[in-house]
């Protein structure tokens, strides 16, 4: 593949471009960056197990690529995607070349496309719309491909698909599944069982468990779990994880065995391989969309991931005269599900009660992959969201997860709902301390809040814990080695009950009978770096201290714009008792500053206006001294931007990103709305970028906003 100059690969106005409008020299660049970008993607996946970007951001480059070279038949490269499947084998095992390529499958997303697909089929055969023509339907199962290769009825070679002409040879460890027939009878001299090496969800969990707690590498999903253990060098770490195999379609075989897809499914079943029990045989594309929707139906219930239905034309006759196009069969397609969504089933509601008191319901659901990642709670707001949507234990339910977004439950399967199904009764006490749960009533509406809060304060354990846990997250303190269970096990213990006791934690640990080295889980380096880390942070960032105290209604960038404000906690707590004690004049002066307003200045009256707030920030404030906060320019070029920044970044930490942002007189803010100035977006950027794009906000990668802003 030819190098693509970096200028090439950033132009985000060519990308934003529909496919109608380019000219012949931009589909020429923008087909070089989609074969690099689909590349590299696809080695991520089938080489690394560690996909960098999303099934549906992969699907629209793959569209996007097809539609370009249909628009520009001449245009098309010799290392086009369109001609590739998969990526080259690793080097880690030996080659395979495949008798027969291992295609991968085109897309279909709706059910118009599906209609278009039996359409382009009937086309090509001749066949009217009136003739009958049988599809089988199953279950797209989210795995690894493999081929196992049979000769006189004997297992004696399996590989993975590599890049549909060559693989991987992975015998040995396939020999280690249960689910692969070492023996087969009654067969042709020679077959090749192709399907879909998969890992249970059940199993998954208990992998993860059992990961986490040697410290081993978390898994994202099922998929990529399978395909790690499946390709290990050793089998022996293949043979510790029950992996299954689903048979579906063959490649290779010496003598036909059926006449249908159908019948050599069931051949399939005679030789001792699993076949899809969900699989349907259907007389026409009604039937077809009909088994597609019942199978997202059950998709929750099933042990195993799935994201789509593939379909097939049944008759073989018929799939021969169809034949294949450069990389996918005109017989079958893929039916994707819709990307960031999926169905499961919510198992309870449990509350949670946050830093500030509020009852949170959270829906605990069986797990479900949504978006590549495994989701097994999803938020449901507050107690009108679940009377709104009717939400209740036991419901079917669709969640969806976009971007950066917390899951969510979009609604309920209603024709799933169980008889005794009972709607969800809201607390009126809050489940840890047992004190009243009440929902204020607005002071500017007169309408109760959308929140029920615990009135606990302090005396609650879920407020205080959750209030620590916030004062050294990473947004805040960030105190390295002191993350939540810490938290919570030297909160339980009475060892940290406020933030001074962290700062005072090392001194005490000295004249303790039994120091935290002695402590099971601790020793001698874990200690020194446990304090090291604390002592780290004895000179906070007055935004970040600002924000780590937990005020409501003071986030981040508040937290930022009260620091720029005061430039010092000591003027900062100085106004803000000032404000809790009705000092008009110093209300006014805050309202004034851009990005504050009444709800703040309420906050820090409240907080201020507590003896014991107070109390508790003058013991901290004896153990450190927040940084001086850094001027903000207000002559750079962006200064008064509001800015997003999503993705990964690679050159700078997001911290960092923000607080650079920030100094330079720009709004760091973390959704994107038509007020966006520009988007910062880095590898991996999603739903942010997309909506950016549809508002035809300015977006830039991470290299151009550096530029940018080092101009000042």
């Amino acid at each position: 593949m030819t190098d693509v100059p970096a200028d090439k690969l950033t132009n985000e106005t060519l990308k934003k471009k529909s496919v109608e409008a380019l000219a012949k020299e931009e589909a020429v660049q923008e087909l070089e960056r989609l074969a690099l970008e689909i590349a590299r993607a696809d080695i991520a996946y089938h080489q690394n197990d560690a996909p960098e970007i999303s099934d549906a951001e992969y699907d629209f480059l793959r569209r996007r690529n097809e539609l370009i070279e249909e628009r520009f038949p001449k245009l098309v490269r010799d290392d086009s995607p369109s001609k590739k499947v998969g990526a080259k084998a690793s080097s880690r095992f030996e080659k395979v070349q495949h008798t027969v390529p291992m295609l991968s499958l085109g897309n279909t997303f709706n059910d118009e496309e599906a209609h278009k697909f039996d359409e382009s089929v009937r086309k090509f055969l001749n066949l009217s719309a009136d003739e009958p023509l049988a599809y089988v339907a199953e279950p797209k199962i989210d795995g690894l491909s493999a081929s196992l290769r049979y000769e006189n009825g004997k297992f004696v070679l399996g590989a993975t698909r590599g890049d549909g002409q060559e693989g991987e040879n992975i015998t040995l460890n396939l020999l280690t599944m249960q689910a692969i027939p070492r023996k087969i009878k009654n067969a042709p001299d020679v077959l090749e069982v192709r399907g879909e090496v998969y890992m249970a969800k059940a199993d998954f969990q208990s992998l993860n468990k059992a990961q986490e707690k040697k410290g081993d590498k978390i898994f994202a999903n099922p998929r990529n779990a399978a395909a790690g253990f499946l390709r290990q060098k050793d089998p022996a770490n293949t043979a510790r994880v029950p992996l299954g195999f689903f048979a579906y379609t063959w490649g290779a075989v010496s003598a036909p065995f059926a006449q249908t897809q159908w019948e050599a499914l069931q051949k399939f079943s005679d030789w001792g391989f699993t076949t899809n029990p969900d699989t349907a045989l259907c007389e026409n594309m009604e039937d077809v969309l009909a088994a597609y929707r019942r199978i997202e139906r059950q998709r929750a219930s099933l042990e195993y991931d799935i994201d789509g239905v593939v379909y097939k034309v049944n008759q073989l006759g018929f799939q021969e005269r169809l034949g294949f196009r450069s990389r996918t069969p005109r017989w079958a397609t893929a039916h994707k599900f819709p990307a960031e969504r999926a169905t499961t089933i919510l198992e309870d509601i449990d509350i949670q009660v946050g830093r500030t008191g509020a009852l949170t319901p959270v829906a605990k659901l069986k797990p479900v992959t949504v978006g590549g990642v495994v989701v097994s709670n999803a938020t449901l707001h507050n107690e009108d969201e679940i009377e709104r949507k009717d939400i209740r234990k036991g419901d079917t339910v669709v969640v969806q997860r976009a971007g950066d977004v917390i899951p969510q439950i979009v609604e309920v399967i209603l024709s799933e709902r169980k008889k005794n199904a009972k709607k969800f009764e809201p607390l009126k006490e809050c489940p840890i301390c047992g004190s009243h749960a009440v929902r204020d009533i607005n002071a500017n509406t007169g309408k109760e809040d959308a929140v029920r809060r615990c009135t606990g304060g302090l005396i609650c354990e879920a407020q205080a814990v959750e209030r620590l846990k916030h004062f050294v997250s990473r947004q805040a303190l960030d105190i390295d080695g002191l993350g939540a269970k810490q938290i919570e096990a030297f909160f339980i213990e009475g060892l940290v009950r406020e933030p001074a006791d962290i700062f005072t934690l090392e001194a005490r640990d000295k004249k303790s009978l039994t120091p935290l080295r002695n402590r099971e889980g601790y020793g001698e380096t874990s200690v020194r770096n446990l304090f090291a880390g604390i002592n780290a942070r004895r000179a906070p960032d007055l935004a970040r201290l600002i924000f780590a105290l937990g005020i409501r209604h003071v986030g981040e960038t508040t937290g930022r714009l009260l620091a720029q404000t005061y430039g010092s906690f000591e003027a900062f707590q100085t106004a803000a008792k000032k404000i809790a004690g009705s000092d008009e004049a110093a209300s006014k002066e805050l309202i004034s500053v851009d990005g504050i307003g009444g709800t703040v200045v309420a906050a820090l009256a409240d907080f201020f206006g507590e003896q014991h707030n107070i109390d508790a920030v003058d013991r901290l404030m004896s153990e450190i001294s927040p940084q001086a906060a850094q001027k903000v320019k207000s002559d750079s070029a962006v200064s008064g931007k509001i800015v997003v920044f999503t993705g990964k970044l690679e050159l700078m930490t997001r911290d960092e990103a923000k607080a650079r942002a920030s100094a330079l007189g720009a709004k760091v803010s973390g959704s994107v709305s038509a007020k966006t100035d520009i988007l910062v977006a880095g590898p991996g950027a999603g739903s942010k970028l997309t909506k950016a794009q549809d508002l035809g906000i300015q977006t830039m990668t991470e290299e151009e906003w550096l530029k940018l802003i080092d101009a000042n």
